[in-house]
């Protein structure tokens, strides 16, 4: 009798701890997949799309109500629905910023709207209402040394977003040196990408896709630029500047 009562306890501690397991590992898996935008226990993470930090008119007159509304919900939730289908379609299990830093390991519909979905996501926080005017503080310090001056800085800056040819992006960025660096992309490549020719940690950037503007400005890139100076949210630029001297 007492052995059959110890096998009963045996049998029941073994179960116990097996559900327990289980119901660990299920909890850590859930996790991982919300950490990587994903929810519940799907098979691959779900991208989401993030809800914008202002509202749609905030940044008028300098970009229009409908140029955010289309943009944000129409061409960045397209970059969030096509990378959610490529992922799902490859079997792929990656956060976003493991998809960015190698892009040369996926298909272009990966790299492509990853770039769209990463790119969109930091592009709305550099933005606020009431923006722009002189940086100072340490952000400030890092720009005299690298240009010598903010105005400097705001000339190669709009050259680089000008003479990107068609579609792309123009970045500041800490370069492998510490350094702040200037330079651009195409299409939704970034800085972060194994692929790209200009490398760095982002810490600002500019959307110079035509759909970023053309509602308002039409084919006066150079108008859009200089309008977009007054909405940079020195304050997240400061932010990213700070994150990437610690890495």
């Amino acid at each position: 009798m007492n052995d059959s009562n110890n096998s009963r306890r045996d049998f029941l501690r073994k179960s116990s701890f097996l559900a327990l397991a289980g119901l660990g590992t299920q909890l850590f898996s859930s996790s991982i997949l919300k950490a990587a935008g994903g929810s519940g226990l799907n098979s691959h993470a779900e991208f989401t799309l993030p809800p914008l930090p202002y509202a749609y008119d905030a940044l008028e007159p300098h970009i229009d109500k409908m140029t955010m509304e289309i943009h944000h919900d129409k061409h960045h939730m397209a970059y969030v629905t096509n990378l959610n289908k490529a992922v799902g379609e490859g079997n792929i299990h990656a956060t976003l910023e493991e998809l960015i830093f190698n892009a040369s390991k996926y298909s272009m519909p990966v790299r492509n709207n990853a770039g769209g979905h990463w790119n969109h996501s930091f592009f709305w926080k550099i933005m606020k209402p009431g923006g722009g005017g002189v940086p100072s503080g340490k952000i400030a310090e890092a720009i005299n040394a690298a240009f010598g001056n903010f105005d400097e800085l705001k000339t190669k800056f709009n050259d680089a977003a000008m003479k990107r040819f068609g579609s792309g992006w123009a970045w500041l960025a800490v370069d492998a040196n510490g350094k702040l660096a200037i330079g651009s992309t195409p299409n939704q490549d970034n800085p972060l990408m194994d692929v790209s020719d200009f490398k760095g940690t982002p810490i600002m950037g500019i959307d110079v896709w035509e759909h970023a503007y053309y509602l308002k400005y039409q084919n006066k890139r150079a108008d859009y630029v200089g309008a977009w100076w007054n909405l940079v949210n020195w304050e997240e630029v400061g932010g990213n500047l700070a994150l990437a001297e610690k890495k």
